[in-house]
């Protein structure tokens, strides 16, 4: 069973981080986590930092005020006796913000609400949410408004998920990954999927014969009691490999896309933006990233 004891939820109060909260309240419900709600306020001027603003502690004190307000009145509207999130607002930029409350406290899980209205997902390709997934020590589970919720509308009750996807792509990270999918289809006695995409065939090889290479190559890592706890079926793809995850997804109405992730450099930076940016963007459920 995954320890997932403190979980941060980023809310900049659109309906997408709304959204998102509801997700941290189911996690938090199943797995007695502690719940900690985040909201950033932003300065109102790049040009300087808001310590040099004439009269900044009263317009800030506001702000915060306000802040804190609207985050009494979110979690007084959906959340149980068995969930009593911690609030915190801060002043400045709101991935680092995000990421240093993260490390510091030890947060086990990031749940964020994506394309928000302001700082968390300016753009479709938000910065912020980018710049955290890659960054985070933790997972982040990233919500969009998914095809169909895999949590229950009553707080009492914690995520109802039938059928994970897992990608993989044999690195280390992804490894990782298979870690997380197989212990929430275990606890959740779910179907999982393992994929591998193709995008090319290899020189000199024939496509069913690679096809079965590959296959014992995603079951490889398997626990040999793995299936006593969930139902796994291994799956290869020929294609673009965030087209391929997405259809699959689509077809097999997944709950929940885990993906392994690694950012630092300028070419983990282009992998993240060309598949994991492109599954979250467009895929039909919320996408849980693994850093290694």
């Amino acid at each position: 069973m995954l320890k997932i004891e403190r979980i941060l939820c980023p809310v900049d109060f659109s309906e997408f981080s709304t959204n998102g909260f509801e997700y941290a309240v189911s996690f938090a419900t199943r797995y007695k986590a502690k719940l900690y709600v985040q909201h950033v306020i932003e300065p109102v001027t790049a040009l300087f930092t808001y310590e040099n603003l004439p009269g900044w502690r009263e317009v800030y004190a506001e702000f915060r005020g306000a802040a804190e307000e609207a985050l009494q009145k979110l979690i007084a509207s959906r959340v149980s006796q068995q969930v009593q999130p911690q609030t915190v607002v801060h002043v400045g930029d709101p991935a680092d913000l995000i990421l240093k409350f993260a490390r510091k406290d030890g947060v086990d899980l990031i749940v964020m609400g994506s394309h928000g209205r302001r700082g968390l997902d300016r753009l479709l390709t938000g910065s912020v949410t980018a710049r955290v997934w890659r960054k985070a020590h933790c997972p982040v589970l990233a919500v969009r408004k998914p095809a169909h919720d895999f949590i229950s509308p009553e707080p009492r009750d914690g995520p109802e998920i039938r059928k994970v996807l897992l990608a993989s792509d044999f690195s280390d990270h992804a490894s990782r990954a298979l870690a997380y999918a197989l212990s929430l289809a275990t606890e959740h006695h779910a179907e999982l999927t393992l994929l591998h995409v193709l995008e090319a065939i290899p020189r000199g090889k024939e496509l069913e014969c690679e096809t079965a290479r590959l296959v014992r190559e995603l079951e490889a890592p398997l626990p040999r009691d793995a299936r006593n706890g969930c139902t796994i079926k291994s799956i290869v793809r020929l294609g673009k490999p965030y087209w391929e995850i997405i259809q699959l997804a689509t077809e097999f109405q997944t709950d929940l896309i885990v993906m392994g992730v690694r950012g630092r450099g300028a070419l983990d930076m282009t992998v993240f933006g060309s598949t994991t940016q492109r599954v979250l963007q467009l895929g039909p459920c919320p996408v849980l990233s693994v850093p290694i």
